[in-house]
């Protein structure tokens, strides 16, 4: 491991002037994901902020919604936020094993790298790490990558079964920055990697993710997270959905059916939700949006399978609400 500085900060603002205007520098939480990147030297920072000292965890409860502080650990096992989001805590419980999540948070969950193998492997060629050097995945064993918003430049995935979840129900990305707060849509935190797989969200220079805003939504309650993965222990999702549904007599009214595993940010399936809405959530229904769910998939021939278990997650999802 390389030799860096190491920074602690006791307030928001510090932690932003440390930040901003550095390319060499990166921020600590958890550490269940930089950790590993530092060691295989993937990362190779000159400045390492910990912003452990920050008050940024917690949960607070509004009319509005919840408001989740970015150090919010993963483990957390709130009855209110488990009733309210169940799709949320599902998420939460499929990530990792228990130990990892009483380290990891929030921010940094949303923000964890791609788990593409060639990404974290620098002998291999990766655009992310290195821009213009490649993408090792296109040539290469392509079997966990993705098949939806990849380009010729980068196919990989991102990991966060969280980030999943918190699309689906609408929730917003605060940061803090040189010019202030921002919001940000969790479906507009993420770039897809075009010619440039390097850039991975839109946060600006010096912003830090100081929390997670939920809003209360119909959709919330009746919600759940289907995960299908490699081996029955904690893994990393092969295709995911996270799905919420709002019905009035009995036809669905307003849906969201979002997709993990499949595509370099969180992917929202729109033409699984137009085939949903106005409906009843019947047999017919759900295999109809299962299909939908399909839409604009680009596979490759050692991720084609990635198809069938799209349909199959949402399928599972949606015939689980269906029953509940």
């Amino acid at each position: 491991m390389d030799t860096f500085e190491y920074k602690r900060p006791s307030a928001v603002r510090e932690a932003v002037r440390l930040i901003a205007g550095r390319k060499d520098v990166e921020v600590i939480a958890g550490g269940t994901d930089l950790v590993t990147l530092l060691r295989d030297r993937v990362r190779t920072p000159a400045r390492l902020v910990d912003i452990n000292g920050l008050s940024l965890d917690g949960l607070r409860w509004s009319r509005d919604g919840v408001r989740i502080g970015a150090l919010c650990r993963n483990a957390v096992d709130d009855p209110r936020l488990a009733a309210t989001y169940p799709v949320l805590v599902r998420a939460l419980r499929s990530g990792a094993s228990p130990q990892i999540r009483n380290r990891a948070t929030f921010g940094g969950n949303l923000l964890q790298s791609v788990r593409c193998p060639y990404f974290r492997q620098p002998e291999f060629a990766c655009n992310r790490r290195e821009p213009g050097a490649g993408c090792a995945g296109i040539e290469g064993d392509g079997r966990l990558l993705g098949i939806f918003g990849t380009s010729a430049s980068c196919i990989a995935v991102h990991p966060s079964d969280c980030a999943v979840a918190l699309l689906a129900l609408d929730a917003t990305v605060v940061a803090e920055g040189p010019r202030g707060t921002r919001r940000i849509p969790v479906g507009d935190l993420y770039r897809l990697p075009g010619d440039t797989p390097h850039e991975e969200h839109t946060l600006h220079d010096g912003e830090l993710v100081v929390a997670v805003e939920v809003p209360a939504s119909p959709l919330a309650s009746r919600s759940t997270y289907v995960k299908f993965r490699e081996r029955a222990s904690y893994a990393f999702a092969l295709a995911s959905a996270a799905v919420a549904v709002h019905s009035e007599h009995g036809m669905v009214r307003d849906v969201r059916v979002c997709l993990g595993g499949v595509a370099p940010k969180p992917w929202r399936a729109q033409a699984a939700e137009h085939a949903l809405r106005g409906r009843r959530l019947d047999e017919a229904t759900i295999g109809a949006a299962a299909e939908a769910a399909t839409e604009g998939a680009r596979p490759r021939p050692d991720n084609a399978y990635k198809v069938e278990l799209i349909r199959g997650v949402v399928r599972q999802a949606l015939t689980d609400l269906r029953e509940n």
